[in-house]
């Protein structure tokens, strides 16, 4: 879910353009065999949620020794030979970072192993288990911490990066796996100019628990000497949709949350594995115009694909997301308007 920007969309963005790895894993070694990744990647029988860790650490070597291969035939390229010769240095540089990374997030998929427990992540997803997104707000209650009426609008302001972040609840559905979602667009600009434009689909449960069924992520960018200097669509990574190469659907927000809780919100194997879990269920903060009153519920948001990226998030009750806050970092994104639009 891409509510939050700042240090950590930042850091999410640069973890996706790292550059290649080469031989500088021991473990895979370059001409490995099928039946050797299959060992590598395997372990106890039952311990799922390990194994998913080993074999993405394995499939890691991989993507990141393509890269810098990659990397070396753009440098090649280079006919200046001190540019080239810089360029080839970047990618060594880069691949002993890329290594650290790879390490860094089997470490954490490890580390939420251990949380979560190692039984395979398949939550029910049954059409019959689901409302009617439109009617939401209407005949059907919303979750008091994820309003997911339609036409609301929610306008976010990240002073330290100049971001400002629209999250709007439209009043288009997509059905995904036979659940109709609602589509919630998310567009992220900074002095204007559009930086991201996201739908994110999302169901609730006839218990009152908001579901994430992907999303469609749309990064931009402009460029200098470009006439005129339309934002331009550079990346859409990130995007996922429940059934889709095995992704599978995660838990936004709780009807009834408490302390301790924690829960998958996305599950897109190396694309999205965001997870939160509940730390105050009484969090007290509060932003211009928006006040906890002692009855935030309060999460800490984090993803194995970001390792040592941490935010706590404030949702108030009746209003939904007030507040991030990065972990160590001045990151700070405020809400600064709620409307329901005509």
């Amino acid at each position: 879910m891409k509510q939050q920007v700042g240090p950590f969309y930042q850091l999410r963005l640069a973890t996706r353009t790292v550059l290649g790895l080469c031989c500088l894993l021991p473990a895979i070694p370059v001409l490995a065999n099928n039946d050797d990744d299959e060992s590598r990647a395997g372990g106890r029988q039952n311990d799922y949620c390990s194994a998913t860790a080993r074999a993405q650490f394995v499939a890691c070597g991989y993507e990141q020794r393509d890269d810098y291969f990659t990397a070396q035939a753009v440098c090649l390229n280079e006919t200046d030979d001190e540019e080239r010769q810089a360029c080839l240095a970047d990618r060594t540089a880069n691949s002993k970072e890329s290594k650290q990374l790879c390490q860094e997030q089997f470490d954490a998929r490890r580390d939420l192993c251990a949380m979560l427990g190692e039984a395979q992540y398949d939550p029910s997803f049954r059409p019959e288990n689901f409302v009617n997104p439109l009617q939401i707000g209407a005949t059907v209650d919303p979750n008091p911490y994820w309003p997911l009426v339609p036409r609301t609008q929610w306008v976010y302001q990240d002073a330290g990066s100049g971001q400002q972040i629209t999250v709007t609840v439209t009043e288009k559905t997509k059905q995904i796996e036979g659940v109709t979602c609602i589509v919630v667009n998310d567009v992220v600009r900074v002095n204007g100019e559009l930086i991201e434009d996201t739908d994110d689909w999302i169901a609730q449960d006839l218990q009152g628990n908001i579901w994430y069924c992907g999303e469609e992520v749309k990064d931009y960018e402009s460029f200098s000497g470009d006439h005129p200097a339309n934002p331009e669509l550079v990346e859409i990574a990130g995007s996922f949709k429940v059934g889709r190469d095995g992704a599978k659907p995660g838990i936004l927000m709780y009807a009834i949350s408490t302390v301790g809780q924690i829960y998958r919100q996305e599950f897109a194997v190396g694309e999205a594995e965001d997870v939160a879990q509940v730390i105050h269920v009484n969090g007290d903060e509060a932003v211009f115009g928006f006040s906890c009153e002692s009855k935030c519920v309060v999460t800490r948001d984090f993803s194995p694909l970001d390792p040592g990226v941490e935010e706590n998030k404030f949702y108030k009750p009746g209003v939904g997301l007030i507040l991030e806050l990065g972990v160590g970092t001045t990151e700070r994104v405020e809400l600064i308007s709620k409307s329901i639009l005509p």
